[in-house]
């Protein structure tokens, strides 16, 4: 059996729908944690990914730039996530995990100038990349690596690229209706009132479009195996 690895950030990002997915397409998951509670500091080890067969870096609240705050470990992750590309080991990040891959292989990462919350559609190059709607959350765009493809996009940023084997989306297609949940009750409605977000109507559409979102995850997941990482 194939496997991956999970590098989830905080409690509450799990991999979601795209963890399903890879395990229905053979993979057994190893989750590495890399935060616990409040604390952005963090010693937790990321085991060799040349050990893998599939690398999956997920969100986080922070961004990738903000050495000051995450300098204990996004080094480390980042170097990982350089390592796994280098050596023909296939990477699909997701948010965060999108800006350190773009780290990682020589771009960079900086503030978007609109923050996007809620549901988004893009502009995609690529059928298996629909137009949406997907879940966006996320103040931070990637300036994209040397040789890298845009793949989709918004007015406010690239929404997914690739470089040979490895891929990245901006939005968040693995967030099923129970992390939602999560995310708009650690919030707070003070939040949503300060961004002009309905959180309500959010959650409604995500009720709503639930199995259309569900879909359209697998069907990301199945092109990212399928025609990225050549699985």
């Amino acid at each position: 059996m194939r496997r991956a690895l999970v590098i989830q950030h905080e409690p509450d990002g799990p991999p979601g729908w795209a963890g399903a997915r890879l395990v229905q397409r053979g993979y057994a998951l190893d989750v590495v944690q890399v935060l616990e509670g409040d604390s952005p500091v963090s010693e937790v080890p990321f085991p060799d990914p040349t050990a893998y067969d599939l690398l999956l870096p997920l969100g986080s609240v922070h961004s990738v730039y903000d050495h000051g705050t995450i300098g204990s470990w996004i080094h480390r992750e980042v170097d990982a996530l350089r390592v796994a590309h280098a050596a023909g080991v296939p990477v699909l990040g997701i948010c965060f995990g999108c800006q350190a891959l773009a780290a990682a292989l020589g771009g960079s990462v900086e503030r978007a100038p609109d923050k996007e919350i809620g549901f988004i559609t893009v502009e995609s190059d690529v059928e298996a990349i629909e137009a949406g709607p997907w879940l966006a959350w996320h103040q931070d765009r990637v300036v994209l690596p040397p040789g890298a493809i845009e793949l989709a996009r918004t007015d406010v940023c690239t929404q997914a690229w690739r470089l040979d084997h490895s891929a990245a989306v901006q939005f968040h297609p693995e967030v099923d209706a129970d992390v939602l949940a999560m995310w708009i009750e650690g919030a707070g409605p003070r939040y949503f009132a300060d961004e002009g977000v309905d959180a309500d109507a959010m959650a409604a559409l995500h009720e709503r479009e639930r199995p259309a979102l569900q879909a359209r995850c697998d069907r990301l997941v199945d092109w990212f195996l399928d025609e990225v990482a050549g699985r």
